[in-house]
């Protein structure tokens, strides 16, 4: 029965309701068991909560919201913060499928943390734009995002609004910028040096691998040397391919003018010297009949001649291949056992490519067109290649594929263990980044804090000159710079505070290139003698990521969630289908 069902009559309301609440009951008149009834019937929750589903949580205010945003985003740079600079240390990841990671690259780290808090994921997008946008520098992004926020939380609890906080990282990014330009160093003049591009790539490499950034760096300059397109700025870092190899040492690594597929070939021709290239995409096989049917054979006649047109045709077709003069055959499908037996009838050499990523490289690479029907190519579209052979490195068929001006460049490593060679091939790949954004801007900047510590002191003398409150922010934010040099110090085994006060009693004396030294026991370095550089662009990008999702997560003052929907939870990013 519902409540509005019931009747009661008026005395009888006047004394059941008395009785309970005999307190009243002397100032009880004629209207107040009616709106006791209308308080019951329409007891419901008020405010922001009544617009929510039950189950959905809303938190408001700097307590509530904004500190526990900053807390989130504090606990991730605590992460990452450790494995900055050449003596930072690895994280043991395992992902949700159960493989192991042992790395210190920090967009490794970040990706298959699967940050799901709102706010840190602000930080992991910064990390992941300034990944793709210069393919260095995401640690920077995670580290300086957490002090720029823990330093915000400082002014917080002394009462200065957000807004103010906000404006002051404002006008203290824009600065920092216009300082930056005026801290270049050193300068690539030519991009085709072997020389010049181990001096660009080798501060890279030594923040991953340590004591390997010597041999690593010339390798990698010598691959993109060999790759550099006449106009430096559509260099492509996916010209420069990797190939890892278990067994041996980095010293037994080295350079392919062309590429290193880690498969042999399929027939008997293992080497092939000037050779004429054919690359078709589809399988290498004459098509079936779209219905199936039965044939009885009543001789042996009949069973020779069953697959004689078969045979026929086949061998027609790469005849026709090898009129044309193409000695080497490279399929992206299957190559049939009627047409390897006049492959190796005819002398060709056949290599049987699964990716048709790798298939298009290799294009590129001989300079083919790929043939998507049955038939010999045409004179334009065979390829070139000065020699292709299949080797024997550490116990694994390799087919190596030198070609003449070539547009694709391999870098095989070699190393005792399959996470040593991913680290290796992690660091490969943030050099050759480097080497694209020198393309595009051939400035460099001193490494090992010393940028840092001359933003920090310039900017603490302007935010002298700073009118009202903003003043505070644009102090804090030259105190976060202070975060890099107190990393590689604690991480080298120094006190950060002896590295740090040494460092601004360098720069006062105008030493604007005084870095911290984490090989010997001084604490201060000439980063620029000591050939330790950043590229200046990459820094850039990494302030401006950074400013953005901090200044975001500053502006948050209110966290609005729904009850979650039941049922299985939807694929993670990057794991739906766009169809």
């Amino acid at each position: 029965m519902k409540l509005q069902d019931c009747f009661v009559p008026r005395d009888c309301m006047d004394q059941i309701f008395c009785s309970f609440h005999p307190v009243v009951a002397s100032n009880w008149d004629d209207d107040a068991p009616q709106l006791a009834l209308q308080n019951l019937r329409f007891n419901q929750q008020v405010g922001l909560q009544s617009l929510l589903k039950d189950g959905g949580k809303h938190f408001s205010g700097v307590d509530e919201a904004l500190l526990k945003n900053i807390e989130a985003c504090k606990n991730l740079a605590q992460i990452t913060k450790s494995s900055l600079g050449p003596y930072g240390m690895n994280k043991l990841i395992v992902n949700h499928l159960g493989k192991h990671f042992v790395t210190s690259d920090t967009n490794t780290i970040v990706t298959e943390l699967e940050v799901m808090h709102p706010a840190a994921k602000l930080i992991v997008m910064a990390a992941k734009s300034q990944e793709q946008e210069s393919g260095d520098g995401t640690n920077l992004c995670v580290s300086f995002g957490g002090e720029l926020l823990q330093r915000a939380e400082e002014l917080l609890k002394e009462g200065i609004h957000a807004n103010d906080v906000y404006k002051g990282y404002e006008l203290a990014r824009d600065k920092a910028l216009e300082y930056l330009s005026e801290q270049v160093c050193w300068k690539c003049t030519d991009l085709t040096s072997v020389d010049q591009l181990t001096t660009c790539v080798k501060t890279a490499i030594a923040s991953k691998q340590l004591g390997c950034e010597g041999p690593l760096a010339k390798l990698v300059a010598e691959a993109c040397a060999q790759v550099m397109p006449p106009v430096p700025s559509k260099f492509d870092v996916d010209n420069v391919r990797v190939t890892k190899v278990q067994g041996g040492n980095l010293n037994s690594s080295f350079v392919v003018e062309g590429m290193a597929i880690a498969r042999r070939t399929s027939g008997v021709e293992q080497f092939k010297e000037k050779a004429k290239v054919a690359v078709y995409a589809e399988a290498l096989e004459l098509g079936s009949t779209e219905t199936k049917g039965t044939v009885l054979l009543e001789s042996a006649e009949q069973l020779m001649n069953f697959s004689k047109g078969e045979e026929l045709k086949m061998d027609e077709l790469i005849r026709g291949i090898k009129e044309v003069g193409v000695e080497v055959v490279i399929v992206g499908g299957t190559i049939n056992d009627m047409a390897l037996h006049f492959l190796n009838k005819y002398k060709i050499m056949a290599l049987k490519i699964s990716s048709k990523f790798e298939l298009r490289r290799i294009c590129r690479t001989v300079g083919a067109t790929s043939v998507i029907r049955t038939g010999p190519p045409l004179p334009e579209e065979c390829g070139y290649v000065e020699s292709i052979k299949v080797e024997e490195i550490s116990s694994e068929k390799f087919t190596i594929m030198k070609t003449r001006d070539s547009k694709i460049a391999t870098v095989v490593l070699r190393s005792a263990s399959p996470n040593v060679l991913d680290e290796l091939e992690r660091a490969v790949d943030n050099a050759v980044n480097v080497v694209r954004c020198t393309c595009r801007d051939p400035r460099f900047v001193a490494g090992a804090g010393a940028t840092e510590i001359e933003l920090a002191h310039q900017l603490q003398q302007f935010g002298a000159t700073v009118p009202g409150l903003d003043q505070y922010a644009v102090l804090k934010f030259a105190e976060a710079l202070e975060v890099v040099p107190k990393i590689l110090a604690e991480n080298a085994g120094h006190s950060h505070v002896d590295a740090i006060t040494a460092l601004y009693a360098a720069h006062q004396k105008g030493e604007k290139t005084a870095g911290v030294d984490v090989d010997s026991g001084t604490l201060v370095c000439n980063a620029a003698e000591r050939g330790i550089l950043d590229h200046s662009e990459t820094k850039k990008w990494a302030i401006r990521f950074t400013l953005d999702a901090v200044l975001t997560v500053l502006k948050v003052d209110q966290i609005i969630m729904a009850k979650q929907a039941g049922g299985p939870k939807g694929g993670g990013e990057g794991n739906r289908d766009d169809d």
